[in-house]
């Protein structure tokens, strides 16, 4: 039995003798996502398999919450069941064309092709002394240095603890360790690692390891501004810390938001010396194109917000040898990045990111819970390797996005809650050995309080 697994059943034992607690029962709530999840995937040019992506599958999504036993020490429990059917997906399609084991663009495979059905189970154990929090089991963290996904027909999730403190008035604390995560399409807890060393499609081949500590705070130093500094450190991969800025200033009729960060990424362990723990970006001459995490990267982004409209401009620097590092287990996975986007983050080595934002709110020509967006990303001077045998470096290489979104969720009546979106993204590359891509996604969604 692993630390967080002890933890969790001594939280829950003392749960169980206080349950009847008035708090325990009378602050808890329970809700049920449903996902209608269709996305096809279009691979424009070139020959290398495969040419479609096409999957279509229903989500389930039931969340307990609970409230906290009385007390100076109050304990809680949450849990989270997930379920999702496949509703369409071939061989061919699912985006699994190998057969692996790590699962297709939705479904995990049963080897062959994408299973019928999948669910996971996830529950946290909660303790609280006054505003600090500590909580051990399955965690869905969103901070600078670990994101969960929520990009397909179920999210991704992680094991571990997590602590968090707010007792110091304007200073949010927050430190964990993660042992594992599963996937947004699997219902397994796997390993943590990242690109390069996961293994790609052979998903055996990647190294794994169990240990990601982080740390930091977000600190109000005037109401419209908040500064941030958080510290990761996935075992034998990377260490990384992260400097943070947002700002909201009013201006005319309008609303300012500046967003500036900055993140310092180095090597940590076996990947600084051993081949098959070493990520990719730009490394010269080597063997496997790949290397030791070296990366820092700058970015500021720029929204102003006016009777509706939003405008927005941003650019992005990545600098040194290495790709961005991320949590990235090969099953699809989020980083915190304004550039990561529908298909593509903008993270590469070397890569210059230059980005134009619109959307608009139709409440205010009194259309309440319909909006529309659009992004447009250009990314230039991409240093990488080819794809010979003599793996010489590649510079200049360039690529650029387009999104757009829209979404509409119906605010009040009895069908209140049920959304429908629908996402398309552009891709275009000059990368070499790399497919342009046209995606379209459609979400159907609804989410249910149950009590």
């Amino acid at each position: 039995m692993n630390k967080s697994t002890l933890a969790l059943a001594v939280a829950l034992g003392a749960i169980a003798q206080q349950a009847g607690a008035a708090g325990f029962i009378e602050d808890s709530k329970a809700t049920l996502g449903l996902r209608n999840f269709y996305i096809n995937t279009d691979n424009r040019d070139g020959s290398a398999n495969p040419s479609k992506n096409e999957e279509w599958g229903q989500g389930f999504d039931l969340r307990f919450i609970s409230g906290y036993t009385q007390g100076t020490v109050q304990f809680g429990v949450d849990a989270i069941g997930l379920y999702g059917v496949r509703l369409d997906s071939g061989r061919g399609t699912s985006g699994n064309i190998t057969g692996t084991s790590s699962g297709g663009t939705v479904f995990p495979s049963d080897g062959n092709r994408a299973v019928n059905d999948f669910a996971s189970l996830g529950v946290t154990g909660k303790v609280k002394i006054s505003q600090t929090e500590l909580k051990l089991g399955t965690l869905q963290p969103k901070l600078p240095v670990i994101v969960t996904n929520d990009g397909r027909l179920l999210p991704q999730t992680f094991q571990g603890g997590q602590i968090t403190t707010n007792d110091i008035k304007d200073l949010t604390l927050v430190a964990g360790q993660i042992e594992h995560a599963k996937g947004r399409n699997s219902s397994n807890n796997e390993g943590l690692s990242l690109g390069g060393a996961n293994g790609g499609s052979n998903y055996t081949a990647g190294k794994f390891v169990n240990k990601f500590y982080y740390a930091g705070g977000d600190y109000k130093l005037t109401k419209d501004l908040t500064a941030q500094y958080y510290y990761g450190n996935l075992e034998d991969f990377y260490k990384q810390h992260f400097l943070g800025l947002t700002h909201n200033w009013s201006i005319g009729p309008g609303v300012l938001k500046s967003d500036l960060r900055y993140f310092n990424s180095s090597d940590d362990g076996l990947n600084g010396n051993t081949s098959s723990y070493y990520t990719s970006g730009n490394y010269n001459g080597f063997r496997a194109g790949k290397g030791k995490v070296d990366n820092n990267l700058y970015s500021g982004l720029f929204l102003y917000t006016v009777a509706g409209h939003t405008f927005g401009g941003g650019y992005q620097v990545s600098n040194g040898s290495s790709d961005f590092p991320w949590l990235n287990q090969g099953d699809g996975s989020s980083a915190y990045l304004t550039t990561d986007m529908q298909i593509q983050k903008f993270a590469r080595a070397g890569e210059r990111t230059w980005q134009a934002r619109y959307a608009y709110d139709f409440a205010k020509v009194g259309v309440p819970g319909l909006t529309a967006g659009v992004v447009y990303l250009k990314g230039s001077d991409i240093d990488t390797i080819a794809n010979t045998a003599a793996r010489a470096e590649t510079t200049g290489q360039s690529e650029w996005e387009r999104d757009i979104t829209v979404a509409y969720v119906i605010p009040e009546g009895p069908l209140k809650n049920l959304g429908v979106a629908w996402k398309n993204a552009m891709w275009r590359t000059d990368l070499a050995n790399t497919r342009s891509q046209d995606e379209n996604r459609l979400i159907v969604s609804y989410s249910l309080p149950l009590f």
